[in-house]
């Protein structure tokens, strides 16, 4: 069940690669994956929770590798549970993982970006990562981390909420009624559109060698985007460079 994942090629960390004939990063639509059941738990909670939820996610994933080709990787705040956790469903024979608790993670820099490196380091380079309801003005910073994929559950998720998802924020329709009358179904599918313009946008800046540019741009839109480049320039400069081109 497992699909082949191989990178073309890199602009700093983040890469272009392709899965099954469709180009990385891309939209990952839950109806066409083929995911294992987990035990989730919140980001922040007692070390023996996240202990315990590590070890059924991972007994769950077994029991389901036949069937399924994208796993969840648990471990809540714990960096080395969360290693664990990848490791041994690497050995189980997965190599697509959704990252759990994505939501936490937005509002939390510092966790965000010592959790996705330290995956990313330690991940096989035929692994492929996924990062669920991220909102569109993070997507540059996450796939220049490394991230391949986000899932369109987002676009459903926001829109529930009464939220517009845009490039660069995302509109409380309640306070600024941008869409005065808008049904949730079209406020999901404007949302889903704005995502696959990002993709689109990304891709392109992929190709010529300037996503540091538009993450750049993208880091001040919100206080957490601007955070979070902060963090990942001053603590990973060395993974940041290790793919990144000199002129």
């Amino acid at each position: 069940m497992i699909k082949k994942f191989e990178i073309k090629s890199h602009d700093g960390p983040g890469r272009i690669g392709k899965l099954d004939n469709n180009l990385t990063p891309k939209i990952f639509f839950k109806e066409e994956m083929k995911i294992a059941p987990s035990e989730g738990s919140a980001h922040n909670v007692d070390r023996e929770i996240a202990e315990f939820n590590v070890k059924e996610t991972l007994r769950l994933a077994k029991e389901n590798v036949d069937e399924c080709d994208i796993a969840v990787i648990q471990g809540s705040k714990y960096i080395d549970l969360r290693i664990e956790c990848l490791k041994e469903l690497e050995e189980i024979g997965y190599n697509g993982f959704i990252i759990a608790n994505g939501d936490s993670l937005l509002t939390n820099s510092r966790d965000l970006v010592e959790i996705i490196v330290s995956l990313k380091k330690e991940a096989k380079k035929t692994s492929y990562f996924i990062f669920p309801f991220c909102e569109l003005s993070f997507m540059p910073i996450l796939t220049y981390m490394g991230i391949d994929g986000f899932l369109a559950d987002a676009a459903n998720y926001y829109s529930h909420l009464n939220v517009l998802q845009t490039p660069t924020k995302s509109y409380d329709l309640n306070s600024y009624p941008i869409y005065e009358e808008i049904s949730q179904k079209d406020l999901e599918k404007k949302n889903l559109e704005n995502m696959e313009f990002v993709i689109r946008e990304i891709h392109a800046h992929m190709k010529n060698k300037s996503l540091r540019n538009l993450v750049e741009e993208r880091s001040g839109t919100t206080p957490q985007n601007i955070s979070t480049l902060k963090i990942l320039d001053r603590t990973q400069m060395d993974y940041l460079l290790e793919y990144t081109q000199l002129f």
